[in-house]
């Protein structure tokens, strides 16, 4: 039924680019950011941050301090981290992920956000068959996102960047914040389910030994999302709704 092992009690679902397209917006805001200090930094001749080739391996699914380090990290700078209270124009790790995060929150303001077309039946679908839900986010937009989507009302319990800051919590490719919501949902991680567009989520999905990983492919990465953990890889939720 809907794609689930027998058994299952919870599912466990990443944000951006699985229930809403926020992926895209969060990418959007990546490369601006970037591309403004990477101009700052190399002069006019410089390198622009490729959606394509460096988004998925460098920042999407990640904590968006440690997103920023990563890719900075793949262009040979290193800047000294900062605090999470650095503004936006400060050249720190936090500033330049300040900057990014203020973009999002422009474009989530201004244009609101898509939901995928699946997203609701297929959260409405798990919840009559009796199982729990949970978002599990990097972002520190989570709620916000949930509630301009009007989704909020079919998740249990949400997990997500403001929650691992305050609790101390490794963010993607570890497992913490899925076992976390696990556990706040009282149920068994090889109970629950895990749904992931990014490889640094099916690889905590995996490394959390979880029921099943299931990897939605929105960038045409299906091998690589395999390759990473994911037990089954579907285009969209409405693939598993058709297997109702």
């Amino acid at each position: 039924m809907l794609g689930l092992p027998a058994g299952t009690r919870a599912c466990l679902f990443d944000l951006d680019g699985v229930l809403t397209d926020t992926a895209s917006v969060h990418a959007t805001a990546w490369k601006t950011m970037f591309d403004e200090y990477l101009e700052k930094h190399d002069g006019p001749g410089y390198r622009p941050f490729d959606v394509a080739k460096d988004y998925g391996p460098y920042v999407d699914g990640k904590p968006r301090l440690e997103g920023t380090r990563s890719f900075l990290h793949s262009r040979g700078i290193d800047l000294p981290e900062g605090s999470p209270d650095d503004s936006a124009d400060t050249e720190t790790l936090w500033g330049l992920s300040t900057r990014k995060n203020d973009l999002v929150q422009v474009v989530i303001r201004e244009q609101g956000v898509e939901v995928y077309a699946a997203s609701r039946p297929y959260l409405e679908a798990v919840r009559e068959a009796g199982m729990k839900t949970a978002v599990v986010s990097s972002s520190a937009n989570a709620e916000q996102v949930l509630a301009v989507a009007g989704l909020s009302d079919l998740i249990d319990h949400r997990v997500d960047g403001v929650t691992a800051r305050e609790r101390g919590l490794a963010g993607k490719p570890k497992p913490d914040t899925f076992l976390a919501a696990a556990a706040d949902l009282g149920v068994d991680e090889s109970e629950a389910v895990v749904y992931e567009d990014a490889l640094s989520g099916v690889a905590a999905g995996h490394a959390g030994h979880f029921g099943l990983v299931i990897g939605v492919d929105r960038l045409d990465h299906a091998e690589a999302l395999r390759e990473h953990g994911a037990d089954v890889v579907v285009k969209d939720l409405q693939e598993l709704l058709e297997d109702k």
